[in-house]
């Protein structure tokens, strides 16, 4: 199974997670989070998305520090669609 990330914070995605383009349909690259109406729900840059996702990246692997979770988003988000070239 190939599993699917949102291309914006990096959460895996399920059915009821993706997020809506402008004329309704679902998106095929980011969470309902991030995207919502075609636009972006979040305009920060890459470091402030990481302090996002840093709570529910712990609440989600107990043990982890926080140091770990940001080295570990700071490491995958620069790989996401959103996030290249910037």
């Amino acid at each position: 199974m190939n599993q699917k990330f949102c291309q914006s914070c990096g959460m895996p995605m399920e059915d009821a997670l993706y997020g809506t383009e402008a004329d309704g349909a679902k998106s095929t690259e980011y969470c309902k989070y991030c995207y919502e109406n075609g636009r972006f729900t979040f305009e920060g840059s890459m470091e402030e998305m990481i302090d996002i996702c840093v709570r529910p990246m712990l609440e989600s692997n107990p043990g982890m520090s926080d140091q770990q979770a940001r080295q570990m988003m700071g490491q995958f988000l620069p790989t996401l669609k959103r996030w290249q070239g910037r």
